[in-house]
């Protein structure tokens, strides 16, 4: 499935765009989509539908809010425009939005070269910055409590000599003389079908509607400089390895004050010599003597939040697993905490003195010490051979 693009570069907005300039640039990708006026063409209809979506959360504050700090994710499970009844009369649609102005009907576009054209195409592009796509470390400490890390990068910013215009005075960028501004050239052709309109890219300006006769000297009229900066990241607790974090807008800044890229944090988890992680759930093997295992002791456990002492219950089995509950990592939409799974297992010594030798064989005369297993050995040891 397709990455869903940027609501903002859908409706080409900047990101503190006012609620009317959102209105006024969905009206135009409404008029230019509408499969009214696109019939049969099913890439004009996701677009259309693409730009309806868009606008239905930059047009609803609490949508808005949520997508600026989440993202898409933000949003999930929330219902969006329903087509399920068909997209409805472009002229409707536009008369619900914008009022009566529109109450000429679809006749009123000049049989597809009137209002659907140089209005819906003209205006100048609207750029988007690059992301920027960074690794952070993180040891399993600070993905239990969450953290704060500054992060070093390199971006496109504004240029302050200019003010990201490309060139220090206004005078010094014209319109261009081409295109009268739109950046694109509108080329009408009549046939015996009727009128048909085209549009093209500018090539005189690139589009930009505007030529710079004296750029800047410090950006060399790009409006953009490159400048190393500092950006305090704050990391969530319970973050996994691969995980990408997104901060909107901290990208690269892009040509004429458009919209900026994003800022992806790449999370890169350090293992721990000791404590595993699987999932939220962390597991610990603790090697324990053959007098512990059999008389039972009291042991220290490394744990996420410090340092515990266990009771190792007498006659405690290599292989026994116990749960310490709520010692595991938390979950990182806030939902629970996992648990802390430690497994010991019985140090058994490959060398023995004389004197233990001796012990040993004294020992292995008493009945205890027979393996022929009690009913609650023999179940502890049937599911360890069920592991495996």
């Amino acid at each position: 499935m397709a990455e869903k693009r940027d609501y903002y570069e859908v409706l080409g907005v900047g990101r503190n765009a006012t609620d009317e300039e959102i209105k006024k640039a969905y009206r135009k990708k409404a008029i230019q989509y509408h499969p009214d006026k696109n019939p049969g063409n099913k890439e004009a209809e996701e677009k259309f539908k693409e730009a309806a979506e868009a606008y239905d959360v930059l047009s609803n504050k609490e949508k808005r809010a949520k997508y600026d700090q989440f993202g898409h994710a933000g949003l999930e499970g929330q219902a969006g425009p329903d087509f399920s009844g068909g997209f409805g009369n472009l002229n409707d649609i536009l008369r619900d939005l914008f009022g009566g102005g529109f109450a000429g009907g679809f006749g009123g576009f000049s049989g597809f070269g009137g209002f659907g054209g140089a209005n819906q195409q003209g205006g100048q592009r609207v750029y988007k910055g690059r992301d920027i796509r960074v690794r952070v470390r993180l040891t399993l400490n600070e993905i239990a409590n969450g953290t704060e890390k500054e992060i070093q990068i390199e971006r496109n910013v504004p240029c302050p000599d200019c003010n990201g215009k490309g060139a220090r005075n206004s005078s010094d960028i014209k319109v261009c003389p081409s295109c009268k501004g739109t950046g694109q050239i509108k080329r009408v052709v009549n046939s015996f079908f009727g009128q048909t309109v085209s549009y093209s890219t500018c090539q005189q300006c690139n589009g930009e509607g505007k030529i710079v006769t004296n750029p800047c000297h410090s950006c060399s009229g790009t409006g953009l400089i490159r400048k190393k900066e500092t950006v305090r990241v704050k990391i969530p607790a319970g973050v996994e390895d691969g995980m990408q974090l997104t901060m909107r807008g901290q990208g690269h800044s892009a040509k004429n004050n458009g919209i900026n890229g994003d800022l992806l944090i790449v999370i890169n988890e350090i293992g721990d010599p000791e404590i595993k992680r699987d999932g939220n759930n962390l597991t610990y093997t603790k090697v324990i003597s053959i007098p512990e295992a059999i008389m039972g002791a009291t042991v220290e456990i490394p744990c996420i939040d410090g340092k515990y002492n266990v009771k190792v219950e007498p006659g405690t089995q290599s292989g026994t697993v116990m749960r310490l509950k709520g010692k595991g990592l938390p979950s990182v939409n806030g939902y629970g905490t996992g648990d802390m799974y430690v497994k010991f297992i019985v140090y058994i010594p490959k060398k023995l003195s004389r004197e233990e030798k001796e012990m040993m064989e004294r020992l292995s005369a008493s009945e205890n010490f027979k393996a022929n297993a009690s009913k609650e050995d023999k179940s502890f040891f049937d599911r360890l051979r069920n592991m495996f």
